[in-house]
């Protein structure tokens, strides 16, 4: 088994999202990320969803996914075999009581290319962008230093431009 990204377009109404949750559920499909926004025309939203299961049970997901009303396309990147960027932000605040602490903090955040966003007496708030093992690295750096809170957005992708699908049976 190995994780999909999945990009569906869809109309921006009301009860989509939930429609498309309840589709994986009933299959017995966890969605270990889902990121929503707007695309460049506001009557149209992008779901960003990775999943991880069975490839022919998945691939009836993406053809129940592509018979909803208000779905207007779906692209499994990772089945086609596309060439993508992805990211995903992250927000972590940690323990930073003394400045010997701070320092070291702050030399991980400038090696990563992070961003501290917020700062008080005992914690820092960092932002992070990056692909799945550059944020698993430094996290792992930052457990070192005691997390108190964690947000993440999910893996957000886009495929890159000018490329041959290299399996166009969908």
């Amino acid at each position: 088994m190995k994780k999909h990204i999945i990009s569906v377009l869809v109309e921006n109404k009301s009860g989509v999202l939930s429609r498309i949750a309840a589709l994986f559920a009933a299959r017995g499909f966890n969605i270990d990320s889902l990121a929503v926004g707007e695309t460049e025309d506001p009557k149209i939203s992008r779901m960003t969803i990775v999943s991880e299961g069975e490839e022919n049970v998945l691939e009836q997901v993406v053809k129940q996914l592509r018979r909803l009303i208000d779905v207007i396309s779906v692209s499994d990147y990772t089945k086609k075999g596309l060439d993508y960027v992805d990211r995903e932000l992250v927000l972590v605040k940690v323990e930073a009581a003394s400045s010997a602490k701070r320092s070291e903090i702050i030399e991980v955040v400038d090696i990563f290319r992070a961003k501290i966003v917020d700062v008080s007496l005992k914690t820092l708030s960092i932002e992070i962008t990056g692909t799945g093992d550059k944020i698993q690295a430094f996290l792992d750096l930052m457990h070192d230093f005691k997390i108190k809170e964690i947000v993440r957005t999910g893996k957000i992708a886009i495929v890159r431009e000018n490329q041959p699908e290299k399996n166009n049976n969908e």
